[in-house]
């Protein structure tokens, strides 16, 4: 297993190094987030050909769940982004150090982001790489009811909030709508939940439990660094309704909205 998990390590540097050439290229480190998803994919593929006792039940599971995952996210990401310009973190960064920005972005965005691909993708090496057991279990089905309960609320999530902002009447207004009167970010539970699912397909081998960091780590993330966190802080500045939005809405997991609980 180590050596399916470091030739995964390697596949995934390759592919970020790579990405970060195309970046300079058209002077756009954003497009990273594009490549995000489909990142896992590469390293479930790798792992897959360095495993070739493995469960193939299990292996075709895995796999196809992230291929479905990672396609549909790095193209609506895609789709998203087109004629956008570079994200304004990355912006930022390039004017406040234009001649470090080119090397610095190596190491502060895309061996970052491989790295933490390659650590995040450990349950998906450990369900890949076992071969036993050589069936599928409950917890098998627990993870794949997971998945779907996950990528639903992120794939709807998605597509909700960008028919909302295609209507020139949203303009300057809060999406509180269909999943989002329920969250204020469906899309960001959606892709925590679904990692759930990952694990649980894992904690069906022997020591797949300690891939529990994953998850963890993921939801930490989407919760407090990268996600949630950093998109509110820049919506409560251009947005006054959404404070309103914050009071009557959970933050994370799927409830009733306040307003509801007490009419």
């Amino acid at each position: 297993m180590l050596e399916a998990g470091l030739l995964g390590g390697l596949a995934i540097l390759v592919y970020v190094c790579s990405i970060w050439l195309l970046s300079l290229a058209v002077r756009n480190a954003s497009i990273i987030d594009i490549f995000w998803g489909p990142g896992f994919l590469l390293a479930s593929i790798v792992y897959l050909l360095a495993s070739p006792d493995g469960y193939a039940g299990r292996q075709v599971l895995v796999v196809a769940l992230v291929a479905v995952w990672s396609l549909r996210l790095g193209a609506h990401i895609f789709v998203r982004n087109a004629g956008q310009g570079e994200d304004f973190r990355y912006q930022k960064w390039r004017e406040s150090a234009p001649e470090t920005f080119w090397w610095r972005s190596l190491f502060q965005v895309f061996l970052l982001q491989g790295l933490l691909c390659w650590t995040i993708s450990m349950p998906l090496l450990v369900a890949i790489y076992s071969d036993e057991p050589s069936n599928l279990t409950p917890w098998d089905y627990l993870g794949l009811a997971t998945w779907m309960v996950g990528f639903g609320f992120e794939a709807i999530g998605d597509y909700q909030l960008m028919a909302f902002k295609s209507d020139p009447d949203s303009r300057g207004r809060v999406m509180d709508r269909g999943l989002w009167r329920y969250t204020r970010h469906p899309n960001y539970f959606g892709e925590a939940t679904l990692w759930w699912g990952y694990f649980l397909i894992a904690v069906s081998v022997p020591w797949g439990w300690l891939t529990g960091f994953s998850p963890t780590l993921m939801t930490f993330l989407l919760v407090r660094v990268s996600g949630a966190a950093l998109l509110e802080r820049g919506l409560k500045k251009r947005r006054p309704e959404y404070e309103d939005y914050i009071r009557r809405t959970s933050g994370f997991i799927p409830w009733a909205p306040k307003q509801e609980e007490t009419s």
